[in-house]
């Protein structure tokens, strides 16, 4: 049935996927329609290099975006990747070279510190073009926006006055939630002092908010009076969160869980100035495989270069689209299970209703890097001729042998025109499970000796096999599996008790793929071969 646009606009108007679900919010907010392009924000401290926070951050707006874009019949829309990079330097990373000559710049812009890298003007910079690279990479669609050209350039000077002159408002709601040491040196301008060039943590007084003028002690002890415009101060962190948003005209951004208070804050921050707070949602942390809070001082999470040494970008993408209100835990341990759904995904989204396609999370990630009108989604449809779980399997009895052109050849078994070429993402997920093999799958593998029981389905199985045709297909070889694990003479309780005996003595691990596949696929001698080395053991 072909689906109308105005189908589709109610079906997106009233879906109950977190994107549109987020997007009919901000539509409601909007509902008296925006001159100009509805603007989502998503911030970035570039005292670091880019990492999976910012993917799934950058991710997740890109998809409310696309949502909103659906449901209005293609509003104008603009998402802003922001740079905090006119902030202090706090402290010196552990991950970066000369960090004895940073540690001289602790205090000043990042933007004004040396490059550490020595690739770029300055530290910012250096750590700026990673991020651009980085959203790149993934075929974002963003505009960057530098913190330290808007304040050096000017375009933020009206909000500075802004905030001077609600300055007192603005103290009244931030000393409260202040300790008694921070009342004393806070201020919601921070001087950049004109001795040292260090950003200041000290107190001001507005001489001339109009005028963007200001007195404060600098670190030499020296009253100091000098404009806080033109980039000779920035705003506190959360104040300059506000300012932002007015001055921008932000009407949606997202932030972890971490920062629900500050975003209460910078809201009431953004009435003083005359704005208000974005729509948003906050969304939930990571956590690691025993349930902790993943920190990076720690390293106990998942990067996003080893998410991507052993799973593709859509699998990220699948696993990152779930409830963001729900924590996730993020280890390698997730990732073979997040490549077979997005497939499976993937493959049924043709054949669902319109709503369930709307709650598909492939729908989503197939549009996130371009304007797509109507309901269709690119690449809906395609399928993985073989589940990343039975190339595990296969890599993992390969064992030592195992490698790409052995992977490819047993891979011939089991679909046509098997050419790297002709199947490039299944090419791809090969090396995937190789790496994954190698380093999580191997070191755990233990072929156990069968029970006497189960050394006689086995030969049962050997003696079916060796009577069948070479090119026997997978669903009939899974029969010949499934009637021998029937046969009560060889005592399973259960069919998966046969199962597991099969995955514990051929291919040593907990569990597996159906037999039928991985023997259609491994080979029949091959596997006949793997039952002898099984009943040595026995």
């Amino acid at each position: 049935m072909t689906t109308t646009t105005d189908d589709f606009l109610a079906a997106a108007r009233s879906s109950k996927a977190w994107p549109f679900q987020e997007a009919q919010r901000l539509a409601k907010r909007l509902k008296d329609g925006k001159d100009a392009p509805v603007l989502f924000e998503t911030g970035y401290g570039p005292s670091g290099l880019p990492h999976i926070g910012t993917f799934q951050e950058v991710l997740r707006t890109t998809l409310v975006r696309r949502a909103y874009e659906a449901l209005t019949g293609g509003a104008p829309t603009r998402l802003v990747a922001f740079s905090d990079d006119l902030d202090g330097l706090r402290k010196v990373p552990d991950n970066v070279p000369n960090r004895e000559m940073l540690s001289k710049h602790l205090g000043k812009p990042l933007s004004r510190i040396p490059d550490p890298f020595g690739s770029h003007e300055s530290f910012a910079h250096h750590n700026n073009a990673r991020l651009r690279e980085f959203l790149d990479r993934f075929g974002f669609d963003y505009e960057f926006v530098s913190s330290s050209e808007r304040y050096n350039s000017g375009a933020f000077d009206e909000g500075i006055r802004k905030v001077l002159k609600g300055f007192d408002a603005i103290m009244e709601i931030m000393l409260p939630t202040l300790g008694e040491e921070r009342r004393k040196t806070y201020s919601p301008i921070m001087p950049i002092s004109p001795t040292t060039g260090a950003v200041l943590q000290v107190p001001i007084e507005v001489v001339d908010a109009q005028g963007g003028v200001i007195r404060f002690t600098d670190e030499d002890g020296q009253a100091v009076e000098q404009s806080a415009l033109g980039g000779r101060a920035k705003c506190q962190w959360k104040v300059d969160w506000a300012m932002r948003w007015v001055e921008l005209g932000v009407d949606y951004e997202m932030y972890g869980k971490d920062l629900t208070d500050s975003g209460v804050q910078s809201g009431r921050i953004a009435r003083v100035l005359g704005g208000r707070k974005p729509e948003g949602l906050i969304y939930e942390l990571f956590l690691d495989a025993r349930g902790e809070k993943i920190s990076k001082s720690k390293g106990n999470g998942l990067s996003i270069e080893e998410w991507l040494q052993y799973g593709s970008e859509e699998s990220l993408g699948f696993y990152i689209f779930a409830n963001p209100k729900s924590a996730k835990q993020l280890h390698a341990g997730v990732i073979p299970k997040a490549i077979d759904d997005y497939w499976q995904f993937r493959e049924k989204l043709p054949e669902q209703e319109l709503d369930k396609q709307l709650g598909n999370p492939v729908w989503h990630l197939l549009r996130a890097n371009a304007a797509v009108d109507g309901p269709d989604a690119p690449g809906a449809g395609d399928k993985l001729p073989v589940p990343f779980s039975l190339l595990l399997n296969l890599v993992g009895v390969l064992g030592a042998e195992g490698s790409r052109e052995a992977v490819w050849s047993y891979l011939a078994n089991y679909i046509e025109d098997a050419d790297p070429a002709a199947h490039p993402a299944l090419d791809l997920l090969v090396d995937k499970a190789l790496a994954y093999n190698r380093d999580f799958v191997a070191p755990t593998l233990v072929k156990r000796a069968p029970t006497p029981g189960e050394a006689e389905a086995l030969r049962a199985l050997d003696a079916e096999l060796a009577a069948v045709p070479p090119d026997m297909a997978a669903e009939d070889l899974q029969t010949i599996v499934y009637e021998i694990g029937k046969r009560e003479e060889f005592g399973f309780a259960s069919l998966r008790d046969w199962f597991q005996a099969l995955y514990q003595t051929l291919l040593g691990s907990a569990q597996g793929p159906r037999m039928g596949s991985f023997i259609a696929l491994y080979g029949i001698e091959p596997t006949r071969k793997l039952i002898a080395e099984a009943l040595d053991r026995a």
